[in-house]
């Protein structure tokens, strides 16, 4: 089972490139395979981190745009450190599901949201939540719900260049643990920024 899973968001990830022109490199089938087993395997919990320029928000917005494929009903939401970059991967999902071959009966003919800063595709009726909406980290998420939460570039310098603020961020994330849902998965994606990065966990200090 867990075999066909990752070959459907290989193929999807495939298709994707082949409507670019483009081939996969073999590092980005790599990470999707680490997203998925995050997406699949309790306690769905990770952190992706690779080097600059390796394309890993390019592959976390095609994988999310796949599982939207595979389960419309998924409520998403991207939090980074400012509320333009966590736009720049709401438009890149956006842009995905306008044009993968696979999406065409996912985009509304009322694209009443259908924004840079949420999406809504067509899903099962009764959902409230947008299926895709995105958030600076210390924007507003009360009352918020997701099935998936990807954390895009939370830490940067201006979030974490003093105790102080790597404190604020720290207390800032416990709060997800209320927005997301018992099944649901966190993926963290970023880039160290200080010594005492929040990608460290207490196993790092054994």
């Amino acid at each position: 089972m867990k075999h066909a899973m990752i070959t459907a968001f290989y193929d999807f990830l495939d298709e994707w490139n082949t409507v670019l022109g483009l081939n996969t490199p073999a590092h980005h089938r790599r990470i999707m395979e680490f997203l998925v087993s995050i997406w699949e395997t309790p306690p769905r919990r990770g952190l992706l981190m690779a080097f600059r320029h390796s394309g890993k928000s390019t592959v976390v917005g095609i994988f999310a745009a796949c599982v939207l494929y595979m389960r419309p009903e998924t409520r998403i939401l991207i939090l980074s450190a400012e509320t333009s970059l966590a736009t720049r991967m709401v438009s890149h999902i956006r842009h995905i599901l306008e044009n993968h071959p696979r999406c065409e009966n996912l985009v509304p003919a009322n694209k009443k949201e259908w924004a840079s800063g949420r999406i809504t595709i067509n899903r099962p009726i009764g959902i409230r939540e947008p299926s895709v909406v995105c958030q600076g980290i210390h924007g507003n998420i009360t009352g918020m719900r997701a099935d998936l939460i990807i954390c895009d570039d939370i830490e940067v310098p201006n979030t974490s260049n003093t105790a102080q603020k790597r404190a604020a961020l720290r207390e800032r994330l416990r709060e997800l643990d209320f927005i997301l849902s018992p099944t649901g998965t966190m993926i963290y994606i970023g880039t160290p920024h200080t010594m005492d990065t929040i990608y460290r966990t207490r196993d790092d200090d054994d």
